[in-house]
């Protein structure tokens, strides 16, 4: 179970020095066009992002590893495709980067991107009940496997002693090997962007 970060406290650094640790980030978007009010939350979002995952790093372990969402590629080609998929945690990783940690190859480049395509098909919203009923069950299934390989990876990488930040969307499906310590990261403001979304969808309902 991911143990909330404003409950950490101050824990004696002994107690995780010989387990494996995730730093669990959600990641949010900001698009082109988001307004001004939108953009000053999602700025202050990853700052705050940045100061806890530093404040986790002094206290329980520097980051060993960085694992992202939709990234299926490792060393430099991975860094530039994350510069253009999500500038704010391209940014964040490449401090880590620098400092000696290592960026994965967390997903199945296959998986994920029947995945995405599955989801593009239900946002679209369909006619047929019968088809939004079989995408709606292909999507559920490939991501399933998708969420899967992504703890595979984490498994096969994330040593004893050593800490990993992941940086994936909410509602993520991602099982935790029981042994793995994750803390979950969620700044003061990430209440304030849920908040604006939910207005915008009234808004736009009204």
């Amino acid at each position: 179970m991911a143990e909330p970060l404003g409950k950490l406290g101050k824990p004696d650094i002994s107690n995780y020095r010989d387990k494996r640790k995730i730093y669990l980030v959600p990641l949010i978007f900001q698009g082109s066009n988001s307004p001004e009010e939108y953009t000053e939350k999602f700025d202050l979002y990853w700052r705050q992002v940045d100061d806890h995952i530093n404040n986790l790093e002094i206290r329980i372990g520097k980051a060993d590893h960085v694992y992202h969402e939709a990234i299926a590629f490792e060393d430099d080609d991975a860094l530039n495709i994350l510069e253009k998929y999500s500038p704010k945690t391209h940014e964040i990783t490449l401090d880590r980067c620098r400092r000696g940690a290592t960026l994965e190859s967390t997903e199945d480049k296959i998986l994920c991107d029947e995945s995405a395509d599955w989801e593009r098909c239900l946002m679209m919203g369909l006619i047929s009940e019968k088809a939004a009923k079989m995408i709606s069950e292909l999507y559920v299934d490939v991501s399933r496997k998708r969420y899967e390989h992504i703890n595979s990876r984490i498994d096969q990488t994330l040593k004893d002693g050593e800490a990993g930040i992941l940086f994936i969307r909410e509602g993520h499906m991602v099982q935790f090997p029981q042994d793995i310590e994750v803390f979950s990261i969620a700044p003061p403001v990430l209440d304030d962007i849920h908040r604006w979304y939910r207005e915008q969808r009234t808004s736009a309902t009204a």
